[in-house]
């Protein structure tokens, strides 16, 4: 038995704490011993000093190493191989926690310890941040690297783990040392030894260029190419986006609307009216879980924050429907369609449902709201969401393609809301990956669905009524110009300017409203409001 004590010794960095734990096991008398690690049980006497290293390593690090650290270079691979979205906060709470530790597990071979809800935070904040800043670290990691062959043919997690670790360093600010020895141990025991030596070449290197101010970073000079590519990799973001915003913003407004883009994201509250409560209710919550809020400037029913939001959802005001996470530029939207009640309203793509169940408020259950979508497993999360904010009686969804519902369906509303598939870019703040899977191309496909989609919407209004078509997306080729060409395939809508629904900071000179990013700190989106002519002029 005494021989298992020369097994993996060589390790350097584990080489105390395996000591320790074989002396434990070895004093306590243990000739056979158990210990689940997420792997199964290992029998110290009767398995080789193969298994036996492999076992103590599993177990030494299910103690020592810190958690967030390998959960974000999990969830960040998860993420680009398409199975996971930047925000580990959810109102599923632990059980959300505990499947993603099983990923863990799954992945690198060993199961660290629990997150506590600060660590929670600290991954989501690590993991969005890495995601936005992708391709600014990954130019580090090229530029550090030897050659581009060692760059093009790095496993996926260890790239992963360079991410992390440059992004602790240059981002964070966090102390080097700190964060070479982390990062160095999981690339280690997850990979293997010399994964964990080019780890702790890179990040040093990476620490003195910084400490000397010398970070291998382009210059913007040259034509309009050579500054988007430089202005893509300083602001991490792809190039297209970077020019097609230079050509309509100017490259002043361009970089203040990356840098925005780049900023950890705030969120807004809107209270539930339906359950009783009142703004100034949710405020007092707030106080009481000494939550940093301050209430909106634009709406009545909504609260900024900009930390606290596990808070929020650990307290359950979420899934007791006591409010909603929703922000400002979709309650702006809701304003302009301006529900009354006993109206009868269709909302065309209402999944996942924020503007359908804010509207439904609105109805004081009195009207009916049909929710149609295409998407039948987010319409069942919209119709549980109306239970637990007491405005399921005005709502019904319907599941169906909309170009294909206007067809089957004679029914008019008396207002009817388009909030329509977008490219997104007005939300980059708050999805951190979706600048990434986002294509030049794809507007094209979408200003196609887009048309159809208006054409379809507005052969459910009723002379007289309201159309309002609305994008999360600050590309006027997906606003203004949608507009634009519905206007001309149909005479008989007109625009009704905003003027009385929105303050008047976000309406534009054709009577549109627009929220910036930059200018008023939400989400960038867009919204026209269409009135359909009565019988009498079409």
């Amino acid at each position: 038995m005494l021989s298992v004590l020369h097994v993996g010794l060589q390790l350097s960095g584990l080489l105390r704490v395996l000591k320790l734990l074989l002396q434990a096991a070895i004093g306590a008398g243990h000739m056979n011993f158990e210990c689940s690690v997420g792997l199964g049980s290992l029998d110290l006497q009767q398995n080789s000093s193969s298994s036996l290293w492999n076992f103590l390593k599993r177990l030494t690090y299910r103690f020592i190493l810190f958690g967030f650290v390998a959960v974000s270079a999990v969830r960040l691979l998860r993420i680009e191989q398409g199975g996971a979205f930047a925000d580990l906060l959810s109102d599923k709470g632990r059980n959300a926690m505990r499947n993603e530790m099983d990923y863990v597990e799954r992945t690198l071979g060993f199961r660290t310890k629990d997150l506590e809800d600060r660590d929670i935070r600290l991954v989501s904040y690590i993991v969005g941040g890495a995601v936005r800043w992708r391709r600014y670290l990954d130019h580090l990691v090229m530029s550090l690297c030897n050659e581009d062959k060692t760059f093009r043919d790095m496993q996926p997690l260890l790239l992963q783990i360079l991410r992390i670790g440059i992004f602790e360093i240059i981002k964070l600010g966090m102390p080097p040392y700190a964060v070479v020895d982390e990062n160095v141990r999981l690339a280690k025991v997850s990979l293997r030894p010399g994964a964990g030596n080019m780890v702790n070449g890179i990040l040093r290197k990476l620490a003195l260029l910084k400490e000397k101010d010398f970070l291998p970073l382009p210059k913007v000079e040259g034509d309009e190419r050579a500054q988007a590519r430089a202005l893509a990799i300083i602001h991490s973001h792809p190039v297209w986006m970077v020019r097609r915003w230079t050509k309509s913003l100017g490259q002043e407004e361009t970089v203040k609307l990356m840098n925005w883009n780049n900023t950890d994201p705030s969120f807004c509250l809107r209270v539930n009216p339906q359950k009783g409560y009142t703004r100034s209710d949710l405020v007092k919550m707030l106080n009481d879980k000494q939550v940093p809020h301050e209430v909106s400037i634009y709406l009545d029913d909504f609260v900024r924050l900009s930390t606290g939001l596990q808070a929020i959802i650990q307290a359950g005001l979420l899934k007791e429907g006591l409010c909603s996470v929703q922000d400002e530029s979709a309650g702006l939207v809701v304003a302009i369609v301006d529900p009354l009640p006993g109206e009868t309203i269709i909302d065309c793509c209402a999944a996942p449902g924020g503007k359908t169940l804010f509207m439904a408020s609105q109805l004081r259950s009195r009207g009916t709201i049909w929710a149609v979508d295409i998407n039948r497993a987010r319409l069942r999360v919209l119709k549980e969401t109306s239970k637990s904010q007491n405005v399921e009686e005005v709502i019904t969804t319907v599941h169906a393609d909309l170009r294909l519902f206007c067809v089957n369906n004679l029914m008019k509303a008396d207002k009817v809301l388009l909030d329509a598939p977008c490219s997104g870019l007005g939300v980059l703040s708050k999805r951190a990956d979706l600048r990434w899977n986002r294509r030049l191309e794809d507007l094209k496909q979408l200003k196609q669905l887009q048309d159809e989609l208006f054409d379809a919407a507005s052969t459910l209004v009723k002379h007289g009524g309201i159309l309002v078509y609305s994008t999360c997306s600050i590309d006027p080729e997906e606003n203004e110009e949608r507009v634009a060409a519905f206007l001309c395939r149909h005479p008989e809508f007109t625009v009704d300017p905003v003027h009385g629904f929105v303050p008047p900071g976000f309406i534009t000179v054709e009577g549109f409203c627009k929220t910036d990013p930059v200018k008023h700190t939400m989400d960038g989106s867009f919204a026209a409001r269409l009135i359909r002519c009565a019988d009498s002029c079409w």
